[in-house]
Parts: C-alpha cells; sequence; structure tokens
C-alpha cells in the first residue's frame, strides 16, 4: 500500500442528523478535487443512533473512506485510536459536522510545509472568521481560555477548535503520553480537555507550533452542558498541572 500524503481523522458519535446534512458528502467532494493521496478514517465512538450503517454504506462508494468501530471512549479515545491506525505523511482531526469546512486544511498544510511539526486552527487570532455562536457560548470559551493560559499552555488563543494537524511521527509521539485522556471505556460524551493536553505535552516535547486563522460555523448540539462541561473541563486542566508536577510528562 502507498503511504497517503493526508490522513483525516473524524470522530463520530451519533451523527445521523449531520450524515443527512451531507458532512461527509462535503468531505469527499473537496477531496475528489485534490491530486494528493489521503485516507479518511471515521471512527465511530459507539454510537447508538443507526448511524454507523449509514456510514459503512458511504465508505463502500467512496473509495478511501473507512469506518473504523470503536467502543464509547470519548473523543479523547476515539481520536487518539484514529491517531495510531492513520498511515499518513501528515495526520488531520477535524469534526464530523465540518462546522471548520475540510478545505481550511490548505492554511494548515502551509505552515507544516515550512517546517512546524503541530498546526493548530483558531477562531480567535487576526484573520479568523466565526458565524452564529451563541453569545453565552463565547465567552465561557474565553474564560476557559484564560484558565488554561494562566495554568498550562499560555501560548495559545484558542486551544478547543477541532481542527489540528501534525507531522504523523510527532502526532503518535505526543499521543502516547497522555495521562488524563488516556484512552478508556467511559459512560457519557465529554470532549473536555483533551486538546490542551496534547498541547500542553506538545510543547513540553520542544515541538514547534503554529496557530492560525480559520472559517468556523457553530453547529448546534444537544451533547454539551455549558456549565458542568465547564466544571469539569476546569478541573482536568489542573489535573494536567498536577500530573506535570509529578514528573509524568517527562
Amino acid at each position: 500500500m502507498i503511504k497517503p500524503y493526508l490522513s483525516i481523522i473524524i470522530p463520530a458519535f451519533n451523527e445521523k442528523e449531520n450524515f443527512k446534512k451531507g458532512s461527509l458528502d462535503k468531505v469527499a467532494r473537496y477531496l475528489k478535487k485534490q491530486k494528493f493521496s489521503f485516507e479518511v478514517l471515521i471512527i465511530d465512538d459507539g454510537s447508538m443512533d443507526g448511524c454507523q450503517e449509514m456510514i459503512a454504506e458511504f465508505c463502500k462508494h467512496n473509495p478511501g473512506f473507512t469506518l473504523i468501530q470503536n467502543k464509547h471512549m470519548g473523543k479523547a479515545g476515539t481520536v487518539t485510536k484514529g491517531v495510531f491506525e492513520a498511515k499518513g505523511e501528515y495526520i488531520l482531526f477535524t469534526d464530523f459536522d465540518q462546522a471548520t469546512p475540510l478545505d481550511e486544511w490548505v492554511k494548515l498544510e502551509t505552515y507544516l510545509q515550512k517546517g512546524y511539526d503541530i498546526v493548530i486552527g483558531s477562531r480567535e487570532v487576526a484573520g479568523a472568521k466565526r458565524e452564529a455562536e451563541p453569545w453565552y457560548r463565547h465567552w465561557m470559551g474565553r474564560g476557559f481560555n484564560f484558565g488554561v493560559r494562566l495554568l498550562t499552555v499560555g501560548d495559545f488563543a484558542d486551544t478547543q477548535c477541532g481542527f489540528k494537524a501534525f507531522k504523523a511521527e510527532v502526532a503518535k509521539k505526543v499521543f502516547k503520553k497522555l495521562q488524563v485522556y488516556k484512552p478508556k471505556e467511559i459512560k457519557a460524551a465529554f470532549t473536555g480537555a483533551f486538546d490542551v493536553e496534547i498541547l500542553f505535552i506538545a510543547k513540553r516535547l520542544g515541538y514547534k507550533i503554529a496557530e492560525v486563522p480559520i472559517y468556523w460555523s457553530h453547529v448546534e448540539t444537544q451533547r454539551v452542558s455549558p456549565l458542568k462541561d465547564s466544571f469539569k473541563m476546569a478541573l482536568d486542566v489542573v489535573k494536567i498541572r498536577f500530573y506535570d508536577l509529578l514528573g509524568r510528562y517527562q
């Protein structure tokens, strides 16, 4: 098998409605126009709405797309599974709902080709464009980012955007060192401070990271409990700092 240029990891959990909206069709249309080789790994996180059958049928008719079924492990476990399954030179993870469309990849690719090890999409740096987000979600995000800057990774305006790219060997080294978000079976969907731990580890390992402006549009979801999840995320940020003091990221 020829090594793909790009591995795209798409975590999926109860995505029936997003699938019906054509989110994967958008991904396929973009990739069919490209000259580079690719693989798309759709990692199902134990969905219960029947979307697996829809995705599996889609993959049959779209070469390069593969469905991998996983136990319910949350976004951290799902993306981690994809990282270690990926065969590409570069790895990109992106959300199933395509809140940031895949054609924004070229912005991240530019920095990878300049020698950066990790490039993260940002909704907050100059030049970014975001649409339709409720005001309270935006300001809760800014409050969380303030805590993140204070306790862990102080360099980034937006750690939580689900559009990040890595050199493959870098991703595999970083994900091996996860502590708070080591893959494990869970009972509820929770994204948490997974992205924060990734960036914290990457900085500890001395990798070169760029934050670049992207387009992002809010997609409504019932999975997020703003107050409850914000508290759990804040607690996980404290855990990251505590584990660092214990030397677990060395």
